[in-house]
Order: structure tokens, then C-alpha cells, then sequence
């Protein structure tokens, strides 16, 4: 009920200011007065519009993917006022199968055009959500296990690698899922990431920043600050200008080569999905000449989260616990007697 009583405001006149001296707000503290039925608030209800969005008419078409379980293909145009697209979708699919999800990509949707903000949001396993086009910012936030990429419009005429795709923020606090961006993502990108795989071709400034989990795949320039806070989980840097180490936050990461067979597979897996999914021409110049791309590639590793590593691995060597529970926990407490040894 305050709407719009601005006979409760008045202008300070105590404020001793050049700048202030010329500003007058008295068209702002203008009262206006009402007509007969009508009021200064709520005089009409609001239309938030909900009725007819995406996820609606994705829960509509994909009845029988999330009543049997059975696969379905979609496609919709979208435009920047499409947002949060995947949250519902995802919602109904947790109220019945729960945490477990669907059969992978048993729901794929392919989207045209330039969706609005938190595309793919808390999306859940199951679904496979494919853009032609870009996207705004916290692109994937909270993503659940689902399957997102994107890539430019067919007719787009520019270089993919050489211009943004998805906003800033993307995969903010994501926990599972896979995602492929065949183009350069904004700032502080996989902030919060704690399990989702990621490949984009870019990103700004302060990438994986608090990251606990999951892996990061950079096959471009980051900006600068990348990795503060970041305490779990893997990036894969390509350091295409020789200066990524000038860019990285060392706080709590250490800078490494990749020099295991293991861990390269791994990574060519990823990049070849990469190209799979997104016909990345990055990708495919990667992968053309493996054995000299792998060693322009910087992988930055969190200290204390390898520490961990180390110590997990020692306990499943045991062979004395087999839940990753219970070897964690182990771990844990071997981490806690060398904390008291040393103090001792």
C-alpha cells in the first residue's frame, strides 16, 4: 500500500553538494490524484505469462517420455524471453523418477534461435537439449544430469571460436550432466561446478572460480583470475597464447602437464564428443594432430582436492571398503592423523 504515496518522501535539503545543488525531485514526489475506481497500486492484475511458455508445451508433448519412459524428439523456436527453459520439464521428471532420471537423452529437444536466461536450468537426467543458436546469461545453472550443446545458427556468418555463445555465469552450481559449446562462453564460468563435464572454446574472466567438482575443457584464451577458490574437481587449459600461467589464480591450484595415456584418452574422448555433437572445427584441428596437441594443454589441478585423490586411492588399494562413501570417510581420516602428526 505504499505504491505510489510519495507525499511520505521529500527531498533532503541538508546535503551539501555542488552536483546536488541542480537536481530537482519534484516531478518524482508528484501525487498524482486518482479518478473515481481507481487506485495507485494493483490496479490491474498482473500476466506473468506462464500459461503458454516452453516447458508447458514440452511436458504436453512429452507425456509419453515421462509417463513410460519412452524416447521422444522435440523441436521449438525460441527467442531471449524464453527463460528458464527445462526447469519445469525437469521438476515433473524428479517427481517421479526422482533422483535417478530418466534413461539417458530419452527426451531430446532441439531449440532454434536465442534463448533467454538459464537455459537448461536444473535440467535432469534424461533430457538432451540441443540449440542452434545462443544463449544469455547462467546458462545451465544447476544443471542435474542432462545433456546440453549448443552451437551458432547454419547461417551465422562468423568464426564460432572467436565470438561469445552463452552469457556469463554458465553452469552455476552445476551437479551432473555433460555440455558441449561450440563457441566462447562469458565471465566466471563453472562457478560452483561441483560435477558437470563441460568443453567450450573460450571463456572471460574468472573462470572455475570455487569450483568443487566435475571437469572444465578450455580449448581457448581465458580471461584473467581463473581458478580462485577453486578447491575440487579438473581443468583442461589449451594455452593458445603461452600466458594462461599468467592468468590463473595459484592460490589453491597447481599448474601440471598431462602425462599419463589415461588421462590423455580422456581427454581426446571429450574433445572427439566435443566435435561429435558440435562439428567444432577446433576440435577437429585437435584431433587431427593428437600428439602434438595434448602437450599445449595445461591441466590445472586443486592441491588439497589431489592430496585427497591420493589418499582414496591408497584405501581402495586396501581393498577394505568398496562404497565411495565409506572410502572417502577413510581417506578423510587419513588426511586428519598427518595433520596431527605433523603437529605433534
Amino acid at each position: 500500500e505504499m505504491v505510489g504515496q510519495t507525499q511520505c518522501l521529500k527531498q533532503r535539503s541538508d546535503v551539501d553538494h555542488w552536483k546536488y545543488k541542480g537536481v530537482d525531485l519534484s516531478p518524482l514526489l508528484h501525487k498524482e490524484e486518482c479518478g473515481e475506481n481507481e487506485t495507485l497500486y494493483k490496479s490491474i492484475d498482473q500476466k506473468h505469462l506462464i500459461d503458454d511458455i516452453i516447458d508447458r508445451k514440452m511436458i504436453k508433448d512429452a507425456q509419453v517420455a515421462l509417463d513410460l519412459a519412452q524416447s521422444v524428439e522435440l523441436e521449438y523456436d525460441v527467442i531471449n524471453t524464453d527463460r528458464t527453459i527445462g526447469a519445469m520439464i525437469s521438476n515433473e521428471i524428479s517427481k517421479k523418477y526422482q533422483d535417478k532420471g530418466l534413461p539417458e537423452n530419452t527426451i531430446k529437444v532441439k531449440f532454434n534461435g536465442s534463448a533467454g536466461q538459464s537455459f537448461g536450468c536444473f535440467s535432469a537426467k534424461g533430457l538432451r537439449f540441443e540449440l542452434e543458436g545462443d544463449s544469455n546469461d547462467y546458462f545451465g545453472k544447476g544443471l542435474s544430469g542432462a545433456n546440453l550443446v549448443v552451437y551458432p545458427s547454419k547461417q551465422a556468418k562468423f568464426s564460432p571460436r572467436d565470438n561469445i555463445l552463452i552469457g556469463n555465469v554458465a553452469f552455476f552450481g552445476a551437479t551432473s550432466g555433460t555440455a558441449f559449446i561450440r563457441g566462447i562462453a562469458g565471465e566466471r564460468f563453472c562457478v560452483r561446478n561441483s560435477g558437470a563435464t563441460t568443453v567450450v572454446e573460450g571463456i572471460g574472466d574468472h573462470g572455475c572460480e570455487y569450483m568443487t567438482g566435475g571437469k572444465a575443457v578450455i580449448l581457448g584464451a581465458t580471461g584473467r583470475n581463473f581458478a580462485a577458490g577453486m578447491s575440487g574437481g579438473v581443468a583442461y587449459v589449451l594455452d593458445v597464447n603461452n600466458d594462461f600461467a599468467s592468468k590463473c589464480n595459484m592460490e589453491m591450484v597447481a599448474l601440471e602437464s598431462i602425462d599419463t595415456d589415461a588421462e590423455s584418452h580422456e581427454l581426446k574422448a571429450l574433445i572427439t564428443e566435443h566435435f561429435d555433437a558440435t562439428g567444432s572445427d577446433v576440435a577437429s584441428e585437435l584431433l587431427s594432430d593428437w600428439d602434438n596437441s595434448i602437450k599445449r594443454f595445461i591441466k590445472v589441478m586443486p592441491v588439497d582436492f589431489k592430496r585427497m585423490q591420493g589418499y582414496m586411492n591408497e584405501v581402495r588399494q586396501s581393498g577394505k571398503f568398496e562404497s565411495e562413501y565409506d572410502i572417502a570417510v577413510q581417506a578423510f581420516d587419513i588426511h586428519l592423523n598427518k595433520l596431527a602428526s605433523a603437529k605433534a
